[in-house]
């Protein structure tokens, strides 16, 4: 008898993982489960190419319903699954249906992190194409935006904003922006993009107080400002939806336990996505990471390892922001470096930052600089150790340093980085 395969969680994990499993030969059933009422759609235009009208959202789509016809693929949608019986292999869905299932790929991502009581008509907690619409239907000249939150996404909606003619004020808690995974050096380069292209951008202030009206959003910090505008974009985070994982007995902690091949502790199911701690082989530790191009791979070892082809994910992480009109990009992962190498003008807004712990390579942040961030992520996969002064010498290919990067340099003590270059 063919095997069934059930994808909960219909977005761009559950798409790759379809395609993959076809295009590697597999035959039997696949189903993918989704709790909204569109196929899978990619989520990152949705701050930044969706906002500004250059995408709608039809282009989103990333697996129609005709490819899925083509392809003898189940799509499950507007209804969401509750919990997998492990014992009997089926999924069970909120309309009471029930579906073997011989493997279950869990890809049913993150949500906002929302503030206790703030949740009114003005308030956007940007997670889907319905979220993105009634935020892009207020993004007109003139009008009023606060943002909470200067990461990725709030950047992004920053920009988009200013891009459509809005006044927009970002409440940030941290020092600088980004400062959790760039550091506050590097940090304060995006707070100066950011305020060069007319963002209010206050730093160091924790929301105490939002207050909705009819006719607009007044926000409060514990600094004492009083900020008003005519909506609100809350971006502090994201939690992984593990509720169906914990309802189905799986090992979850901060998202649903998985290892190197992206199989969870019961036989049979796998997690994938925002939803997914992983060990990482690369990094020795466990890693969640909530970005499209991790979902994408992980989808993809997943589906092999299902078809019986052991395959671990090691990839070093990579993703990229547009915003303000430039190009951001990041790979690898470090909390804990000791020095960054900086190579380029970060005057000039066009530089890679590599940092470095112990010597060794373990993450790179890029502006303008993509061609580097891809020999940056050769260097983290390889743990590599060049010699710092060639990494920020422009006139050495950084490949050569792939090449003879076992060449420990000298580390600079302590948490806070020495910024060089």
């Amino acid at each position: 008898m063919p095997q069934t395969i059930v994808a909960v969680g219909a977005g761009q994990a559950a798409a790759v993982a379809a395609r993959t499993l076809r295009r590697r030969g597999f035959d039997g059933r696949i189903i993918l489960v989704g709790d909204e009422a569109l196929p899978p759609y990619q989520r990152p235009p949705l701050s930044k190419e969706y906002l500004t009208g250059e995408q709608e959202g039809g282009d989103l789509v990333v697996l129609g319903e005709n490819w899925c016809a083509e392809h003898d693929v189940d799509l499950r949608l507007g209804v969401a699954a509750e919990r997998i019986d492990t014992a009997a292999r089926s999924v069970h869905l909120a309309d009471g249906t029930r579906i073997r299932a011989d493997k279950v790929l869990l890809a049913t991502g993150a949500a906002p992190r929302r503030l206790p009581g703030v949740n009114g008509e003005r308030t956007v907690y940007l997670r889907n194409l319905d979220d993105a619409a009634r935020l892009r239907a207020r993004l007109r000249p003139g009008a009023k935006l606060v943002i909470i939150g200067a990461g990725f996404i709030g950047s992004e909606v920053a920009s988009a904003a200013r891009a459509q003619g809005v006044d927009v004020v970002v409440l940030e808690q941290g020092e600088t922006p980004l400062s959790r995974v760039i550091g506050s050096d590097i940090g304060a380069v995006c707070a100066r993009i950011m305020r060069d292209a007319g963002v209010k951008l206050y730093t160091g202030e924790a929301v105490t107080a939002v207050d909705e009206t009819a006719s607009g959003i007044v926000v409060r910090t514990g600094g004492g400002l009083r900020v008003e505008g005519d909506a609100l974009v809350v971006a502090v985070g994201a939690h992984p939806n593990t509720e169906l994982a914990a309802a189905s007995g799986l090992a979850v902690d901060n998202g649903v336990l998985v290892d190197e091949y992206c199989r969870t502790d019961v036989e049979g199911i796998y997690a994938v996505g925002d939803v997914a701690n992983q060990h990482h082989p690369l990094f020795g530790r466990l890693l969640r990471v909530e970005h499209f191009d991790n979902a994408s791979k992980q989808a993809m070892t997943a589906a092999k390892n299902m078809l019986g082809k052991l395959t671990a994910h090691t990839d070093p992480h990579w993703f990229w922001s547009d915003q303000f009109d430039l190009n951001l990009q990041h790979c690898g992962h470090s909390t804990d470096w000791d020095r960054i190498v900086v190579r380029g003008s970060v005057e000039d807004l066009d530089f890679t930052a590599f940092y470095l712990e112990r010597g060794v390579v373990r993450a790179a942040f890029a502006i303008e600089r993509g061609a580097e961030i891809t020999a940056a992520k050769e260097l983290v996969a390889a743990s590599a150790s060049p010699d710092p002064a060639s990494l920020s010498d422009e006139s050495v290919d950084l490949d050569s340093l792939l090449l003879n990067g076992t060449t420990q340099g000298t580390a600079i003590d302590g948490r806070e980085p020495a910024m060089e270059g």
